[in-house]
């Protein structure tokens, strides 16, 4: 677990962040879908026929988006 402090004292988890902005996974006739929220305004959702490949690439973009997360806030509090 990687717990990052901003500049304001509050600490936070990008990974917990990261699983809140997913979707979980349902079925929508013959496709497997679910929807990442990137920012406020940008939400992608993705369709896969096979569930183990939904639940595999769900896994996979949230830990890019847990890392993504990571960087800005070390952006942020570096300058």
């Amino acid at each position: 677990m990687s717990i990052i402090e901003t500049n304001f004292g509050t600490r936070v988890d990008p990974n917990r962040i990261a699983l809140g902005s997913a979707s979980n996974i349902t079925k929508q006739g013959a496709f497997f879908v679910f929807s990442l929220r990137v920012e406020s305004d940008d939400v992608r959702e993705y369709a896969f026929t096979s569930r183990d490949r939904a639940v595999a690439m769900r896994k996979v973009l949230i830990s890019h988006m847990a890392n993504k997360i990571t960087e800005d806030m070390v952006k942020k509090v570096n300058g």
